[in-house]
């Protein structure tokens, strides 16, 4: 059981799927998830600071 949910409950959310989006799109939808997954996990391992002093090209130009 994964957090209140049964292989039953999995299995009729995947009926429901398919049924829905046909056996098709089911790639696409896996890779478009996956890569979501990915950015959300590369965004929050990423460090909060960001860097806001001026370039020395910048300083030069002006």
């Amino acid at each position: 059981m994964i957090g209140g949910i049964g292989i039953w409950e999995l299995l009729l959310i995947l009926v429901i799927v398919l049924i829905i989006f046909g056996a098709n799109k089911l790639p696409e939808i896996g890779g478009g998830l996956g890569r979501a997954i990915k950015n959300f996990k590369k965004a929050t391992g990423e460090p909060e600071e960001i860097d806001v002093t001026p370039d020395k090209d910048k300083k030069a130009d002006e």
